[in-house]
């Protein structure tokens, strides 16, 4: 397997010690718009000659696919911010790759009910070229991060080992992250957190299909384990609710993301000011997005993991009815404690859990435990060897009765 990750920022950079330790990979191209932050994210690990620096275009998947096609490269990993993922989709296509990603293909809302009906949902663009993608024997693995990606695996680990039926398959994440010395400072991608939280939250509905709601809406206080108690979650846009119901049978999904008050606040202003926008505007006499100056203010997830303490959860929580024909009420999830992840890989937690993930998919690729061509998500292979592998990286699991 030679692998190109494009992207060489948290999550990218998370990715390489994290696969340094196994065997599975001929070859890894760590890719970046800035070679120097690609060449930071191999340098750590001098003497092991698999990994290769480079630099690439994210934007345009003629880059995307001549770098492939120069390193041979078997499988490319999107580890960019969402708005790159058609470009690298059809780059590693054209190179005759394989292709994952954590996030998928941008949402576009309905003009007319926007907080009613879906417009372009996400993953849209990306499903809509799955006949192709099948018809040349390759795979495209979508949205196998942490959420999504880990909490789709735990939804199909649901179904086929603790449910004979499915009420709802609720994902819910929550963390007690403290970064000292900042007063906001986002443990993730400012740019993608306003595109998910600002963008009118999709649920599904088994007699309704997919409707959207206002920004977080339906609030509810969950009490997340290991030691991270009661956060308020409200409904967010994202991917695993346009996952889950092509491959698990409920009658609902959601998905609810613990942000707090100032959190959600500080997003209300953004967007109250238009500082959520990502069309250009004219600034003297440069042209620049707004969204964009948000995220170059603030301090670069990646480089705040030594500030951050706390732990963070990512789980799916899921009711109906259990094997034995009683009602049953589980929460799978994963926590990650930062002192840990900083440690072991100097990578803060949040960038750390997303990473692992996509890891621990091309390890199974690779070996051939799994297979599928086409456009698929984590929720269409069996989820047995990818928690087992996820144990064997040293990160376990935990399943929590009661919810």
């Amino acid at each position: 397997m030679r692998i190109l990750v494009v992207g060489a920022g948290g999550v990218g950079s998370a990715v390489v010690p994290i696969a340094v330790r196994r065997g599975f990979f001929e070859r890894m191209i760590v890719a970046d718009y800035d070679a120097g932050r690609a060449e930071q994210a191999v340098a750590r690990f001098p003497n092991d000659g698999r990994l290769i620096a480079a630099r690439v275009d994210a934007s345009r998947p003629e880059d995307i696919a001549a770098l492939s096609r120069e390193h041979g490269i078997t499988h490319v990993l999107n580890a960019v911010d969402p708005r790159f993922v058609m470009p690298i989709f059809d780059g590693a296509f054209a190179a005759g790759a394989d292709y994952l990603d954590m996030a998928m293909s941008l949402s576009r809302s309905d003009p007319h009910a926007p907080h009613e009906r879906t417009g372009v949902k996400l993953g849209d663009e990306q499903f809509a070229k799955a006949g192709d993608w099948e018809a040349a024997g390759r795979l495209a693995l979508v949205g196998v991060g942490v959420e999504p990606g880990l909490s789709d695996v735990f939804a199909r680990y649901a179904q086929d080992h603790l449910f004979s039926e499915i009420d709802e398959v609720g994902i819910r994440d929550g963390a007690n992250l403290v970064v000292d010395g900042y007063d906001f400072a986002p443990s993730f991608s400012i740019w993608t957190t306003i595109e998910e939280c600002l963008n009118p939250p999709v649920v599904w509905e088994a007699d309704r299909g997919w409707y959207t709601t206002p920004p977080f809406s339906e609030p509810e206080v969950f009490d997340f384990p290991e030691g991270i108690g009661p956060v308020e979650c409200v409904n967010v846009e994202h991917e695993e609710v346009l996952l889950v119901p092509r491959w698990v049978k409920a009658r609902r999904v959601t998905f609810k993301y613990g942000l707090g008050d100032e959190f959600i606040n500080v997003l209300k202003v953004l967007h109250m000011v238009g500082l959520d926008r990502t069309d250009k505007i004219r600034v003297g006499g440069v042209e620049v997005s707004p969204r964009d100056v948000v995220a170059a203010c603030l301090p670069d997830p990646a480089r705040i993991g030594d500030r951050m303490r706390g732990k963070t959860c990512a789980g799916t929580l899921v009711t109906g009815i259990g094997k034995d024909g009683n009602p049953r009420r589980v929460y799978l999830y994963h926590v990650v404690d930062n002192e840990v992840t900083i440690a072991q890989d100097g990578s803060q937690a949040v960038v750390w859990q997303t990473a692992i993930n996509p890891v621990i998919a091309l390890e199974l690729l690779a070996t051939g435990v799994w297979t599928g061509t086409g456009v698929l998500g984590p929720e269409a292979f069996d989820a047995v060897p990818f928690l087992d592998l996820l144990t064997a990286y040293g990160s376990p699991w935990g399943l929590r009765e009661g919810g």
